[in-house]
């Protein structure tokens, strides 16, 4: 049987993740992720994933402090990143420094500490680089602050509020895994060679950065500043329909139905509803252009995805959108890591068939 894209094609028997397009469900391990991330930190969601139970009150503090460790770069990364040229894209130096935690030292852990030291390393790589790009001095990681608020002190040397940091750790705790997706085929691939998971983190990022995968966000962004204001909602999208272009941020190539963290962002922006102007004008944008898409495209079910309130917290917290790309992978890392420990787990290599279509030449 052939698929272009492999598209349907099972691949993977997991007990990571599960992705009901048809019933709107993403489960995290059999728990329905909206229960999980409501009473769990980000670090508790990421050791679930890695672990498949929930971490005891000492397995907790023990990632804490590993996760604390893995912030302080060695040397020999910050070297690396502190000789990229400004000019070179997040994504880039991302991809460069986190290739290059393949020594020694590093590969003497095992394969969850590997992990957790890429997640947390994650964070700090993508703000040395950011700052060096600003030409601002390094913010070194806080020891007093979370996973999530560390990232954002890191990138602009602010303490950040807490509606900052919990609209941030919402998105980053739904979007930590989704199945089989391009960068986490691209992993489990990798690795699936008994590669080392440097090498399958390596191969996500360099697939999330294509544009087809990890950048739509940032055409909500423009979208929703194209609108500016409640007013306009109505006129802007009309004229978009009536030209035929795209409603950024609505449909999915998986759900059928509405995109279970677009609903749980949804329901985050609204409780701040009043804390934030941009918050304010996404949720009211939504209402607006759902009840035009089913005026303009009847029967098409398009719903809000993820990227659509994803582009809303991250322009509320004031995240520029080359930004957009390396926080989604922030949170992705954790599946892409989880996804290789299950590989190795019961691992055979990744061959599938080609069918040759050219000519023959006797």
């Amino acid at each position: 049987m052939f698929q272009k894209g492999l598209k349907d094609v099972v691949a993977v028997h997991t007990k990571i993740a599960s992705v009901d397009g048809v019933k709107g469900e993403l489960r995290y391990r059999g728990v329905l992720v909206g229960e999980l991330i409501a009473s769990h930190s980000f670090e508790e969601v990421a050791y679930y994933l890695w672990h498949g139970k929930m971490a005891s009150e000492d397995e907790r503090r023990k990632v804490n402090e590993k996760m604390m460790t893995g912030r302080t770069l060695p040397p020999h990364i910050i070297a690396i990143i502190d000789a990229f040229p400004r000019s070179m894209p997040l994504m880039d130096a991302m991809r460069t420094a986190v290739s290059a935690y393949a020594h020694t030292r590093f590969n003497e852990q095992t394969i969850e500490d590997q992990a957790i030291t890429l997640t947390a390393a994650h964070p700090v790589i993508i703000a040395r680089h950011y700052r060096n790009q600003q030409g601002k001095p390094i913010v070194e990681a806080n020891p007093a602050l979370s996973h999530t608020a560390n990232y954002l002190w890191m990138l602009t040397g602010v303490i950040p509020n807490e509606v900052q940091i919990e609209a941030l750790e919402t998105y980053l705790k739904l979007t930590m895994e989704h199945g089989l997706n391009a960068s986490t085929f691209a992993a489990r691939v990798t690795i699936s060679t008994e590669s080392d998971i440097t090498s399958a983190v390596t191969s996500a990022i360099g697939t999330m950065k294509g544009p087809l995968h990890g950048g739509a966000p940032s055409a909500v962004i423009e979208l929703l500043e194209e609108i500016k204001t409640p007013e306009n909602i109505r006129p802007v999208i009309e004229k978009k329909m009536k030209d035929g272009e795209r409603i950024m941020g609505f449909g999915h190539r998986i759900y059928k139905t509405e995109d279970p963290r677009s609903i749980l962002l949804r329901e985050k922006c609204a409780s701040m509803s009043g804390k934030d102007e941009w918050l304010d004008l996404a949720t009211a944008a939504e209402k607006e252009i759902i009840a035009l898409l089913d005026i303009y495209k009847p029967g098409r079910k398009l719903y809000t995805n993820v990227e659509y309130y994803a582009a809303a917290i991250m322009r509320s917290i004031d995240m520029p959108p080359a930004l957009f790309t390396p926080t989604f992978s922030v949170a992705r890392i954790v599946g892409w890591t989880a996804h290789a420990i299950e590989q190795l787990s019961d691992n055979t290599i990744f061959r599938p068939q080609s069918v040759y279509i050219g000519e023959w030449v006797d």
